[in-house]
């Protein structure tokens, strides 16, 4: 019998969800999947993933793939290090194309919570059992933090902490009617009741970019649900170049457009469905 938890959504055949290939690598073994999107990062992704092999964390881990072409995710490797599956888009759209793809292929499989965190390398994957512990206590969403007490920030580049603490953080928690720290840190926790709610609707063709994760920033504790941040360490490489997809002055200014628009509420559903 299916439980509650794990049936379609009323609004299920309204979500819009880009094309992509699923290789399937083994069943569903945990409540709660670990979402990582990622393209071409390498030997960085390769290491996480034998770091979370390693940690033996409370999720099945899911690979959101933007389109890689560097041979770091060969299905042999992947079976290695106990990866669940490996979602492929091979339709329009960056981030939260990917994001899409992957939070709906895990919702179908009936999974009651979702961590993501980049595929970089730059993340403490142990903290992902605090995300787990704090869903499982009924938090809806859970944004991770350097900046919070117990967190760590290694080397992280003087814009990026002053964009962060000075704009990106004080507009989404102005938005989100809660103030957060580190609204830049994709190392986040969602339950399956929140991105189920029809007056999120997060699955649509307008979150195509970066725009999803400030959007489910600002929506969370309007909305009613239960929002926390937990510490955790991120970390850029020393004596290299910072891995980011995001570069150059137009893709900064477009991150902050962005930014705005999800505190201003221009990506908010129609109120017909809200």
């Amino acid at each position: 019998m299916t439980s509650d938890a794990a049936r379609p959504p009323a609004d299920r055949a309204s979500w819009r969800i880009p094309a992509h290939e699923t290789l399937s690598l083994g069943p569903r073994r945990h409540p709660h999947a670990l979402v990582i999107p990622v393209i071409n990062e390498g030997a960085r992704i390769q290491r996480q993933l034998e770091a979370i092999w390693a940690a033996n964390l409370p999720v099945d881990v899911i690979i959101a793939d933007g389109g890689s072409t560097d041979g770091s995710l060969a299905r042999d490797f992947l079976q290695q290090v106990g990866v669940r599956a490996l979602l492929t888009k091979t339709g329009p759209g960056r981030l939260s194309a990917q994001l899409r793809m992957a939070y709906a292929w895990c919702l179908d499989e009936g999974y009651l919570g979702l961590v993501t965190m980049d595929g970089n390398g730059k993340d403490n994957v142990e903290a992902v059992t605090q995300f787990v512990a704090l869903l499982e206590a009924g938090y809806d969403y859970v944004q991770g933090s350097r900046y919070r007490r117990g967190g760590q920030a290694e080397n992280t580049p003087l814009d990026r902490t002053l964009g962060n603490r000075l704009v990106h953080a004080p507009l989404l928690s102005l938005a989100g009617r809660r103030w957060f720290t580190d609204t830049t840190n994709g190392y986040r926790g969602y339950s399956r009741a929140y991105l189920t709610d029809p007056r999120l609707a997060p699955f649509r063709d307008v979150f195509s970019n970066y725009e999803l994760l400030f959007y489910l920033t600002a929506r969370a504790a309007p909305l009613g649900y239960r929002v926390c941040e937990t510490p955790v360490r991120r970390s850029y490489p020393v004596g290299e170049a910072t891995p980011t997809k995001i570069g150059g002055l137009s893709a900064k200014l477009g991150l902050l457009g962005q930014t705005v628009q999800a505190a201003l509420g221009r990506y908010d559903p129609p109120k017909s469905t809200s």
